[in-house]
């Protein structure tokens, strides 16, 4: 089983970015948690970050055929993009959106989610191990 974990604009700037929001962790801290998550589920998998809507559209169309679950932290474009949505639509490869911090106590603006749309779970506020949830989630996918 294949599973790619994809990241929004700014994830790789943890550690500098808010850290009463996100956290002292660096992005390197979170690489590293997910491909242990990924051992730990039994999975093979890969990990990608980008500051472009294009490049993670792109990204999401290369996975068609490839990959059997996504893991998306879209990060801003949760609250922006239809394109991420219809491109997760598209691919029809199970996902699951995950978000570092609990974006439905933070601004108003954040409470809504295109991505959410088409993913079957959304886990928010749980860190790190949010990552560690979609992935175990996704990974018990395989038995059914």
């Amino acid at each position: 089983m294949k599973i790619l974990v994809i990241n929004g604009p700014n994830i790789n700037m943890l550690g500098i970015r808010e850290p009463d929001v996100y956290g002292a962790k660096t992005y390197q801290e979170l690489t590293e948690f997910i491909e242990a998550a990924f051992l730990e589920a039994g999975v093979e998998g890969q990990i990608y970050q980008s500051n472009h809507e294009g490049d993670i559209i792109d990204r999401i169309q290369q996975a068609y055929g490839d990959t059997d679950g996504i893991v998306i932290n879209p990060a801003a474009y949760t609250h922006t993009s239809i394109a991420i949505l219809d491109a997760l639509k598209a691919v029809g490869i199970p996902a699951v959106e995950v978000h570092l911090s609990d974006v439905d106590s933070r601004e108003d603006f954040r409470k809504m989610s295109y991505v959410s749309l088409a993913a079957e779970r959304v886990i928010k506020g749980k860190g790190f191990e949010g990552y560690r949830e979609a992935i175990l989630y996704l990974a018990s996918k395989r038995a059914d």
